[in-house]
């Protein structure tokens, strides 16, 4: 059938089947783990998901998108709702490991991202299609202009790995810049502080990431200055855990 994509839903359908295979082999689980794949659109990627795995798991929020993927579709558990407002707890497989695709809508992958990372707890790894821009800067190295909030948290709270690249005409409509599939695996050991504690840290010192971090950091830290850090580089200066230690610190003092 005809389907007329929705510019505010950020709709580009990939229609590439050699990226779908490349795709499909980057995905590393087991036939009876649980596959929770993100946007899934009519089912380009999903129709070969339903095939190998026994349990695929689809989330999405356009109606018209749903009743294609139920008339063409067996074996496919349907979620209309926005990615946004999921309780991932809900859909993960309690006796297995649960693994996230997607082809992730440009205007709210960050929002998705540090969805799932708050509850990196309940996923294996998850295989994620995003602008090329949003990829590069989860595994950008410290004092790269790329570096930034993203980066910090991602890389303390998984493994993130670039795998390729995707060129607009994989997709329909085609979008105007490169996307990229980056693995995200989430085989970190538990952080020493809270996650509330070192994002306040990380987007304090990255909102003014121009100022030396005894200034930049004045909101959070206040008169304390907890000894061992050099307060007088920038944020892209410090490595995630650097972050991750003086968050603990905080937290401790507190």
């Amino acid at each position: 059938m005809s389907f007329k994509t929705k510019k505010s839903l950020g709709q580009h359908f990939l229609t590439d089947n050699n990226i779908i295979a490349k795709i499909l082999k980057s995905v590393r689980a087991n036939k009876n783990d649980r596959i929770i794949e993100i946007g899934p659109g009519t089912g380009a990627l999903t129709k070969w998901l339903v095939q190998r795995y026994d349990d695929v798991h689809a989330i999405e929020v356009d109606q018209r998108a749903v009743e294609v993927l139920r008339l063409n579709l067996e074996g496919l558990t349907i979620h209309q709702k926005d990615v946004l407002k999921v309780n991932w707890k809900e859909l993960i497989f309690e006796t297995g490991e649960t693994h996230v695709i997607g082809n992730l809508p440009y205007y709210i992958t960050s929002p998705i991202l540090f969805s799932l990372l708050e509850s990196r707890q309940y996923f294996k790894e998850a295989i994620l299609m995003m602008q090329k821009e949003v990829a590069q800067r989860l595994v950008a190295s410290p004092s790269s202009k790329e570096y930034g909030i993203l980066s910090v948290q991602t890389q303390l709270m998984s493994t993130p790995d670039l795998l390729f690249d995707v060129s607009p005409n994989s997709f329909s409509p085609p979008p105007k810049v490169m996307s990229s599939v980056i693995r995200l695996r989430f085989d970190k050991s538990p952080l020493n502080c809270s996650d509330k504690i070192l994002k306040s840290v990380v987007r304090t010192a990255f909102n003014q990431r121009r100022k030396k971090l005894s200034n930049s950091l004045k909101p959070v830290l206040g008169d304390l200055q907890p000894e061992g850090f050099n307060y007088d580089q920038r944020a892209e200066d410090w490595e995630p855990a650097i972050y991750a230690d003086l968050a603990e610190r905080i937290e401790k003092s507190t």
